[in-house]
């Protein structure tokens, strides 16, 4: 079994746009950059879901989730 890959917030924000702004064809873009198509499909759904705050980073929240922890 191979190593778990890990993708920056920035390679994600840069495959998700070649999608979204750049109207590019979703397989092509993940056949481009060697990632998985239904990742790729993954990451886009999160982008439309929660825009700029997607993709927070390992162990970190998005702010609302954040504040609901803090109990603010």
């Amino acid at each position: 079994m191979g190593k778990r890959r890990r993708f920056s917030q920035e390679f994600k924000f840069e495959a998700v746009s070649m999608v979204v702004d750049q109207g590019r064809d979703l397989y092509e873009v993940a056949d481009e950059l060697g990632i998985r198509s239904d990742m790729l499909r993954k990451w886009k759904r999160k982008f439309e879901e929660d825009g700029s705050d997607a993709f927070p980073g390992s162990g970190r929240l998005k702010p609302e989730d954040e504040e609901l922890r803090m109990g603010l």
